[in-house]
């Protein structure tokens, strides 16, 4: 920075002036340090009635201007210096000072200060010329501080820096003025004068310049203009302008225009030094003032200038605010596809399907429809991010735009790649569990048509049977009895079908499975009545002559007896089934579930009860068999009984186990319930200081 810059040089100070001055002072030429004696003798000295008061109301005002702007310029100038001196290379010179004025009197802090800027090792005075680079005075006497700033002075003249009026003891001694005065010249002339715009004609200032870059930086915005260093930043929109030209991302101009100078000001500053590593040399309320202190802010934009020195040309990739549009549209498309995506991939990992035919059809369709319809149309949109990000490229690439991590199309294909497995794994498991229930229902189907048939069988056995057993009512003889038997055992084999097919069902967990049982259950409980009726009225000659029931029952009491013993039989398989049945039957896994295994055992429980009428029957069937036969009967009778017993306590148990079962399940389901509710309650809450209920919430969980 040249020594001519009339507007950023540090004002000379005037040494003992003992006389006043005609006009008004200067900023800061009214403190007491700046005084002449006389001067000094008038503010310190009481003043009495007649003279009236020692300073005027326009003297105190400027007083007051002098004062606020020379805090806001040691705060500033403070952040500046310990920013560098925290650069420093070696440890002992790495200080953080708290009071500029105090801090920098002993020079150690002003010699570190200026190798950080400088990168030298700064000599002793006597050395300068020869420059040899010697250690500084470590002694803490006066001389050695004095000394210590000297090398410093000297050393800023060895640089063609040019000093107004500043002595090694103005700043040993802590003036206030003069300490500030050095460190804006430091400023000057190691952060600001080597400042270029394109452009720039070669009789501007280092301030004219800087001034001309921010116009640069701020121009197409709606509503700015940079017409100096003081006022025309007051709002904060012209610190936000230049980040958003930098790195569109990082501002949101359309909030910029809604929100209050401190909102702005603070917005600027936190994202400068978060995302840019621009100190924070500056605080809201030191700007939002009706003059801010242009040195300060100076100093805070040629900060800004380092971190982003070139303006971007009118040609250059896509302008700012199409950028933004263009980043706003890119980041839009991708969070929804993003989520769209990852909906998808967890609901097509979920291996959990309907049970019932018409539910899975339903759903393969609806499958097929999202590959043929939904699924390409997402693609589009995928490749269309992938265009618009080629767009935008260019400004990733220059550092304008930062992609936040999982928005690069990388990370969008390794999404998709994740949603294309889990298409593939959905429909291998969709295909098979529709081909399975497939397979089901055309047994149901089948089941359906054969039982009856079966029931078709049964009533033309049971027809004929009552027509013989009309005809024996009335003396003659029966003439149907061989098709009656042939009829029962038609019907006995397509029942023993019929429960293989219900097993596969209930093995496959069909919803039908139970239904289906309880109907060939049915139809055999039916085939065991007629073949009983079968056996006691036709086969043993009920209602025919005494002559003709004597020669029948010699004739036909053998056939009479095995038709006894497999009726019996059949009674204890039935029970060996149920009992097989309960043992490996399942409890659920979910309240739904629970329900329909408790629905489907209380029906069983009560046909396990009903059960004992057919074994009294069987019992009272014993004083119809010969003494030969009737040990067997009885062993098998007795085997009846213990298994039955066995059965009946297995329903039993098995009917409260459920019942205990369905109400602990529907009792954490309805907790469940709660704790989603609560779970979504305070997942949508805001959490934040500016919601108002957050007292009470709190004062809720405390």
């Amino acid at each position: 920075m040249s020594g001519e810059d009339s507007e950023v040089r540090p004002v000379a100070v005037a040494e003992g002036s003992s006389n006043g001055s005609s006009g008004s002072p200067s900023p800061g030429d009214t403190l007491p340090w700046n005084l002449g004696k006389t001067q000094r003798s008038r503010r310190s000295g009481g003043g009495s009635v007649g003279n009236g008061s020692v300073l005027d109301p326009a003297e105190r005002a400027v007083i007051r201007i002098a004062d606020e702007r020379d805090r806001v310029q040691k705060k500033t100038f403070t952040k500046w210096v310990n920013k560098h001196l925290i650069k420093h290379w070696r440890a002992e010179a790495q200080r953080h000072i708290s009071d500029l004025y105090e801090d920098l009197r002993d020079g150690h802090n002003l010699i570190s200060l200026l190798e950080v800027l400088s990168g030298d090792s700064l000599p002793r005075e006597r050395d300068v010329i020869r420059s040899v680079r010697l250690p500084r005075e470590k002694g803490r006497m006066r001389f050695h501080k004095l000394q210590n700033v000297q090398i410093a002075l000297d050393y800023l003249r060895h640089r063609q820096v040019k000093l107004v009026n500043i002595r090694n003891d103005d700043i040993a001694d802590g003036n206030p003025k003069l300490t500030l005065g050095l460190i804006w010249t430091i400023i000057l002339h190691f952060q600001i004068s080597d400042i270029q715009v394109s452009g720039q004609s070669e009789d501007m200032t280092a301030k004219e310049k800087l001034l001309l870059w921010s116009q640069r930086m701020v121009e197409g915005y709606q509503g700015l203009r940079c017409d100096n260093f003081t006022t025309s930043w007051r709002d904060g929109r012209l610190f936000n302008a230049i980040i958003h030209r930098h790195k569109p991302m990082l501002i949101d101009m359309n909030k910029v225009y809604r929100q209050t100078n401190l909102e702005n000001l603070d917005q600027a500053f936190s994202v400068a030094e978060r995302d840019l590593g621009v100190t924070r040399l500056l605080d809201p309320e030191d700007v939002d003032v009706p003059q801010p202190d242009e040195k300060s802010i100076i100093t805070y934009v040629s900060s800004l200038y380092d971190a982003m020195p070139r303006v971007p040309g009118a040609q250059d990739g896509v302008r700012a605010n199409e950028l933004q549009l263009r980043w706003q549209e890119y980041r839009e498309l991708v969070l929804l596809l993003l989520q769209w995506i990852r909906h998808h991939t967890a609901a097509f990992e979920e291996r959990k399907f309907p049970s019932s035919f018409e539910e899975i059809e339903i759903l393969w369709c609806q499958f097929l429809k999202f590959k043929e319809t939904e699924l390409p149309a997402k693609e589009a949109d995928k490749n269309r991010s992938k265009v618009i990000y080629q767009s935008l490229e260019g400004a990733v690439q220059a550092g304008q735009l930062k992609i936040p991590p999982g928005y690069h199309p990388l990370d969008v294909e390794k999404e998709w790649g994740k949603l294309h497995v889990a298409i593939l794994e959905r429909e291998k498991q969709l295909r098979s569990e529709f081909e399975r229930l497939e397979c089901l229902q055309r047994i149901v189907s089948k089941l359906q048509m054969e039982a009856g048939l079966c029931e078709e069988q049964l009533n033309q056995a049971d027809a004929l049977l009552q027509s013989d057993i009309r005809l024996l009512a009335s003396g003659k003889v029966a003439q149907r009895a061989g098709e009656v038997e042939r009829d029962l055992d038609k019907a006995d084999g397509m029942i023993r079908l019929l429960f293989n097919d219900v097993q596969t069902l209930k093995d496959g967990r069909h919803p039908q499975g139970e239904q289906m049982y309880r109907r060939v259950y049915r139809l055999h409980e039916r085939l065991v009545a007629i073949r009983t009726e079968y056996n006691l009225r036709l086969k043993a000659g009920v209602g025919a002559p005494v002559t003709q029931v004597t020669l029948q029952s010699t004739q036909r009491r053998p056939e009479l007896e095995d038709s006894t013993l497999r009726y019996l039989q059949d009674l204890l398989a039935w029970v060996e089934e149920n009992q097989r049945r309960i043992d490996s039957a399942e409890w659920g896994v979910d309240l739904p579930s629970v329900e329909a295994q408790l629905g489907s055992h209380r029906g069983m429980h009560q046909s396990i009860e009903e059960f004992r009428a057919k074994i009294e029957r069987a019992r009272n069937d014993e004083s119809q068999l010969s003494p030969a036969t009737r040990g067997a009967y009885r062993d098998c009778l007795g085997r009846l009984d213990l298994q039955y017993a066995k059965l009946l306590n297995s329903s039993k148990a098995r009917l409260r186990s459920l019942e205990s079962l369905h109400g602990f399940v529907a009792a954490a389901t309805k907790e469940l319930m709660w704790l989603n509710e609560k779970e979504e309650e305070e997942v949508g809450f805001d959490w934040s200081d500016r919601n108002t209920n957050m007292a009470a919430k709190k004062e809720s969980y405390s």
